[in-house]
C-alpha cells in the first residue's frame, strides 16, 4: 500500500493510531475507508528513524535530523534504544557503543548519560513516541490520545510494562500491546478466508522473532513463537565495521578506532553497504577525505565477504525457527505462507536461509518495515469499532509458575498458551505450623527455580497453622490480553488473599531471558534427572513422616500380622534413608516403591485387627 500524499479530511472521529516502535526505525499508521495507511512525518517520510540527540544547550532532535548529526555529534547521539527495554544494566558514555547499540535493555534503572544527564531507555522512547504522535497529529488535524503499540515477541514482561510507560511518557493511553510478527499477520492475511498456517519471520535492527500462525475466516490465532530479543541488524553492522576497520588499518593504515566520530562514521558506511549488497555483488565503501588525511581511501567489499563474516549470525536463527515450527506442532511442507517482517529480511542470505528451512519462496508483496505498523492499525481498528469480524488470538512464550520445595519450578501456565488467560494450582505447607509462606514468581523453561527468571517474590501472611501437608493454599495467575502478569495466592481454610501484579523493577537483565529455550533444549535431560531425584527424594520424606505417624498412633497391638507388617515399614524407612543418602536416583526410587508397599501392606493389617472390635459395637 502506497503513503498516501495529501492530507485526509474524512478521518474518523475517534482515531486509534498503530505504531511501530522499531530498534533502526519507527511508523505509524491509521484506518482509512476500511484500509490500514501510513502517516508520514512533518519530513514527508513513511519511517521515522529511532533516534534521539542533543546539542549542547540541550536542544533535542529526534528522527531523521538526529541521524544525520550523528557523525559530528557521535557521544550525544542516541541509537537503537528500544535493545534496553526491560534491563538494569547501565550504559556508560565513555564505553564505545554508549550510542549506538541500546535497544535491547529497557528498563527504569538502565541509564544512557548524555553530557551531565541520564535517560532511561523508557525517557529516550517515549521522545520517539512524541515525535510520532505529534507528526501524526498534525497530518491528521486532530489530537490523538490513545495507541496500539507493537513489541517483539519474544519481549518479556518487563519491556512490556517499560514500553507502556513511555507511551504513557509520551501521553498515550496504551490500549494494547501487540506481538510484531502477529501485527505483520494481520496486515497480510485480512484478505484471507479459508485457513492458512503461515510463517512470520522477523528480523528487525534489534530483534529476531519467528511465530507459527494458524489464520483464516477472521481468525488470527498465534500457535506457537520463538526468537531472540539479542539478534538483529545491528549485530550486522558491528561484524562489518570490525572488518572495516581490520582491513583500512592493513590496507591504509588508518586507524578508524581513533575517536567516537570515526566509530560513528565507520558504523554509518557500513550500513549503507550493507545496504547496497543486499542488490549487488560488491560495493565501494570509500573514507572521507577528513578521516584519511586528504587521501583518497577506499575498499571494494563483496557480498559473499560479507555472508561469511555474518554466516555465525545468520545460523543463529535456525535454532528458533524449528523450535516454533516444532511447538506449533506443524511440518514445514503444511505451511501455506512465509511473512518476512523488518527490513533486514532483504538480505540475500536471510532470504536464503528461509527458503532452506521452510522449502517456501517468501511472500512479501508489503514493504516489510511497513507491514507491523499496518497491522498494528487494523488492531486498532478493532478496538476502535471500524474493523469487523476479525479476533486476534496471542499466546505467552514462555511458561510462569512458582518454586516449590527442593527448589522445584513448578508450572502454572505453560508456554504457548492462548492469552489473555486464567490458571491456578492448588500448593500445600511444605513445614509443620507455616504461617507465612513466600510465593516465589518465575518465568522460563527449566525445571529447577535458580534457572529461570525470578519475576517477583511476595508472602502470604497469616497462613492458618497445620501439620506439614495439610494446609490448602491456591495460586492464581492472570495474563491479561497484553501479556502483563497479575498473580495471587489464597489461603482457601482462613479465605486470606495476596495479590500483587508484576513489576518492571523486579524483572532481571533481558539475555537471562533469551537464553531460556536454548538451555532448556540443551540440558533437558540432565534437568529431568534433577528434578527426578528431587521429587524422589521429596517422596521419600513424606513415606517416612507418614510410616512414622502411622506406627506411633497404633501404639502397642497383641496382633502378630499388624507387628510384623510395623517392623517391615521400619525397615522399609530406614532403605529409604539409606538410598537417599547415597543419592542414586534408581536406588531411591525402587526403595520408596518397596516402602509404600510396606505402608500399604500395614494399613490394611491395621484395619483388618480393628475390624472385629469395631462389630461388636452396638449400632445406633
Amino acid at each position: 500500500m502506497d503513503t498516501p500524499t495529501d492530507t485526509p479530511t474524512d478521518a474518523p472521529t475517534e482515531t486509534i493510531i498503530g505504531i511501530d516502535l522499531g530498534t533502526t526505525n519507527s511508523a505509524v499508521a491509521y484506518m482509512k475507508d476500511g484500509e490500514s495507511v501510513i502517516v508520514p512525518n512533518m519530513e514527508g517520510d513513511a519511517l521515522t528513524p529511532s533516534v534521539v540527540a542533543f546539542a549542547e544547550d540541550d536542544r533535542r532532535w529526534v528522527g531523521r535530523i538526529a541521524k544525520t548529526q550523528a557523525v559530528a555529534n557521535p557521544r550525544r547521539t542516541i541509537f537503537s534504544i528500544k535493545r534496553r527495554m526491560g534491563s538494569t544494566r547501565t550504559a556508560r558514555e565513555e564505553l564505545l557503543d554508549v550510542v549506538s547499540s541500546i535497544k535491547r535493555r529497557m528498563g527504569t534503572e538502565n541509564v544512557v548519560t548524555v553530557g551531565n544527564r541520564t535517560y532511561t531507555p523508557v525517557e529516550i522512547s517515549a521522545m520517539i513516541l512524541e515525535k510520532l504522535k505529534a507528526d501524526t497529529e498534525a497530518y491528521l488535524g486532530k489530537t490523538i490520545k490513545r495507541a496500539v503499540i507493537t513489541v517483539p515477541a519474544y519481549f518479556n514482561d518487563s519491556q512490556r510494562r517499560a514500553t507502556r510507560e513511555a507511551g504513557a511518557v509520551a501521553g498515550l493511553e496504551v490500549v494494547r500491546l501487540v506481538n510484531e510478527p502477529t501485527a505483520a499477520s494481520l496486515a497480510y492475511g485480512l484478505d484471507i478466508e479459508k485457513v492458512h498456517s503461515i510463517l512470520v519471520w522477523d528480523l528487525g535492527g534489534g530483534t529476531f522473532d519467528v511465530s507459527v500462525l494458524e489464520l483464516g475466516d477472521g481468525v488470527f490465532e498465534v500457535k506457537a513463537v520463538n526468537g531472540n530479543t539479542k539478534l538483529g541488524g545491528d549485530d550486522y553492522d558491528q561484524r562489518l565495521v570490525e572488518m572495516l576497520i581490520e582491513r583500512f588499518r592493513d590496507e591504509w593504515d588508518v586507524d578508524l578506532n581513533q575517536d567516537a566520530t570515526a566509530k560513528r562514521m565507520t558504523r554509518q558506511l557500513a550500513e549503507q553497504a550493507k545496504m547496497r549488497l543486499t542488490d549487488d555483488a560488491e560495493t565501494r565503501v570509500v573514507l572521507p577525505a577528513y578521516l584519511s588525511e586528504g587521501r583518497r581511501c577506499a575498499l571494494t567489499v563483496t557480498r559473499d565477504a560479507f555472508e561469511q563474516i555474518t554466516a555465525d549470525i545468520t545460523e543463529r536463527m535456525v535454532a528458533p525457527a524449528e523450535c516454533a515450527l516444532s511447538d506449533a506442532g506443524i511440518d514445514p511442507i503444511a505451511l501455506d505462507r512465509v511473512v518476512l517482517v523488518g527490513g533486514m529480511t532483504r538480505v540475500p542470505a536471510v532470504r536464503a536461509l528461509v527458503k532452506r528451512i521452510t522449502g517456501i519462496d517468501p511472500y512479501g508483496h508489503i514493504d516489510p518495515d511497513k507491514v507491523v505498523a499496518l497491522g498494528a492499525a487494523i488492531q486498532a481498528g478493532v478496538l476502535a469499532g471500524q474493523v469487523h469480524n476479525v479476533t486476534l488470538v496471542d499466546v505467552t512464550p514462555l511458561s510462569l509458575g512458582i518454586e516449590t520445595k527442593g527448589e522445584l519450578f513448578t508450572r502454572i501456565i505453560h508456554r504457548n498458551t492462548p492469552i489473555p488467560t486464567t490458571k491456578s494450582k492448588l500448593f500445600t505447607n511444605a513445614e509443620d505450623d507455616q504461617t507465612v509462606v513466600e510465593i516465589h514468581v518465575l518465568q522460563g523453561e527449566r525445571e529447577l527455580a535458580p534457572d529461570n527468571v525470578t519475576l517477583d517474590k511476595f508472602y502470604l501472611h497469616d497462613v492458618e497453622p497445620q501439620p506439614r501437608g495439610e494446609a490448602r493454599l491456591e495460586v492464581w495467575f492472570d495474563i491479561d490480553a497484553n501479556g502483563m502478569v497479575h498473580v495471587s495466592a489464597v489461603d482457601l481454610q482462613q479465605d486470606t488473599v495476596k495479590r500483587i501484579r508484576i513489576e518492571a523493577a523486579c524483572q532481571p537483565p533481558a539475555d537471562v531471558v533469551e537464553r531460556m529455550l536454548a538451555q532448556s533444549q540443551e540440558k533437558m535431560e540432565s534437568d529431568q534427572r534433577k528434578r527426578q531425584e528431587i521429587e524422589a527424594g521429596i517422596r521419600g520424606e513424606n513415606l517416612i513422616l507418614a510410616t512414622e505417624k502411622l506406627v506411633g498412633d497404633m501404639g502397642e497391638t497383641p496382633d502378630e500380622k499388624v507387628r510384623q507388617a510395623a517392623e517391615a515399614a521400619e525397615h522399609g524407612t530406614a532403605q529409604v534413608r539409606d538410598a537417599m543418602a547415597d543419592g542414586r536416583l534408581e536406588r531411591i526410587t525402587s526403595a520408596n516403591e518397596t516402602l509404600e508397599a510396606q505402608v500399604k501392606k500395614l494399613d490394611l493389617a491395621i484395619k483388618a485387627a480393628a475390624a472385629p472390635i469395631m462389630a461388636q459395637e452396638p449400632v445406633a
